[in-house]
């Protein structure tokens, strides 16, 4: 069966605020390697025909091509990212051949997602337009309501992570509507322009680093050489 086309847009835009670092937590290392570099180079192993596409904030692009010379980086290409995460989707959409079948969108400092995750949500997207991976929750809910707090049934929740991957004509024309505050997400862009999304399973080391303790969490990952 013929490979589906795909191109890989790799959003790393975060200012680093909740690290509390110098620099954005993408360029943390992990394994002395850095986030970044981790999440390009499983993408070009699951995929190694794929275009892959960074998004960066503008100030930190130099920054990134010198940086990433140091270290054994994968074939990527960068551009400008926006003031939002939409925007740089947006971006990351337009500097993308439009011969492509699939496009997969993914957190940078998602360092973790597995060649076979990736290519289950490849296949996913290929059957059914779409593929949001998804895990269970596992931990307990409660909702507040004024002072008062009631526990949340946790049986039909899902968290949510990346690589969210779309048949490209379907992002296309999500991606060509006005930004919006409730776009948390890809899916969600996709579900406004009235596309439905498909959930597909993801993985409990699909880690998003956005704090100093996620950090201690993926050097841990790192050494089991997930």
């Amino acid at each position: 069966m013929e490979q589906p086309r795909v191109g890989i847009i790799i959003v790393a835009g975060g200012s680093g605020s909740r690290m509390g670092g110098t620099l954005p937590k993408q360029f943390s290392l992990v394994g002395g390697e850095p986030i970044l570099a981790r999440t390009i180079n499983n993408f070009r192993k699951a995929l190694p025909a794929s275009r892959i596409v960074v998004v960066l904030p503008a100030e930190y692009i130099e920054f990134w091509k010198n940086f990433s010379a140091r270290f054994n980086v994968a074939k990527h290409s960068v551009i400008e990212g926006g003031k939002e995460r939409f925007h740089s989707v947006k971006s990351g959409i337009e500097s993308l051949s439009c011969e492509l079948d699939l496009i997969a969108v993914q957190d940078g400092v998602r360092p973790f997602a597995s060649k076979d995750m990736i290519l289950r949500a490849v296949e996913c997207a290929s059957k059914n337009g779409s593929a949001i991976p998804v895990v269970k929750a596992v931990d307990s809910y409660r909702a507040i309501e004024g002072e008062e707090s009631k526990i949340v049934d946790r049986t039909p929740l899902r968290i949510v992570q990346t690589p969210q991957i779309f048949a490209a004509p379907i992002l296309r024309v999500a991606y060509d509507t006005p930004f919006r505050a409730d776009f948390t997400d890809d899916a969600s862009v996709v579900e406004y322009s009235g596309e439905k999304v498909t959930l597909c399973e993801g993985e409990y080391t699909n880690i998003k680093i956005t704090t100093p303790s996620d950090l201690v969490i993926a050097e841990a990952i790192a050494k089991t050489d997930i």
